[in-house]
């Protein structure tokens, strides 16, 4: 029997170490993270800053919650400033960024979330393949000492395309928000595990194409 290959069925998606990862997240997932993970009393007369912004399909849908969003990214989409958000210092002390909330690039996910934590002064949200969850050495660096405060696993699947933002579109990837509070952390510190409900329908826009 031959192997199914199409984009449907792809557990993965692989792309070059030195890969911009460009795969714009369709709006209604990340409205899912607000309405069923943080809660919109998070996002009320807040700052969030968006770092790899791509082509504004989640900053937009941010822009419903958040009072202002900060879009940038590493190059330029036509949208929003461009900003080496690993690499420069400038904003790391910038208390006016309530929240920093992204779909990072998969091969760099971890330094995101490491350096956002630095900046952010109330949360950092992070749009993860299931997968990220997995390998020892991300345990050891990573989940060991700094565990997100919740893993919110999607219960439908989140499609998207490298390029393009496709509402049509299918896969079999899996994706979950992690989200970290600032603060110090309590000892017995716990990650909560979630499941976000099907919601595309509910939550999905006419314009959201646009």
């Amino acid at each position: 029997m031959a192997q199914n290959t199409s984009h449907a069925v792809m557990a993965q998606r692989k792309e070059p170490s030195d890969s911009l990862d460009d795969f714009p997240t369709p709006p209604w997932a990340t409205r899912a993270l607000i309405e069923h993970v943080i809660g919109k009393e998070w996002c009320k007369g807040r700052v969030c800053w968006e770092p790899a912004s791509n082509r504004g399909y989640m900053s937009r849908a941010l822009q419903e919650y958040f009072h202002y969003v900060l879009e940038t990214d590493i190059v330029n989409y036509g949208r929003g400033g461009v900003f080496d958000f690993l690499s420069s210092e400038g904003m790391v002390t910038n208390p006016s960024i309530h929240w920093i909330i992204t779909n990072p690039p998969f091969n760099k996910a971890q330094q995101f979330i490491e350096r956002a934590q630095k900046i952010a002064n109330q949360g950092v949200a992070m749009l993860v393949r299931t997968s990220f969850l997995e390998s020892v050495m991300r345990y050891q660096t990573l989940f060991m000492h700094n565990p997100p405060d919740i893993v919110a696993q999607f219960s439908e699947r989140v499609p998207m395309v490298k390029g393009r933002y496709d509402p049509k579109a299918s896969t079999a990837t899996s994706y979950a928000w992690l989200v970290w509070y600032s603060g110090p952390k309590q000892a017995n510190n716990q990650t909560v595990l979630m499941w976000i409900p099907p919601c595309r329908k509910q939550l999905e826009r006419t314009t959201d194409h646009v």
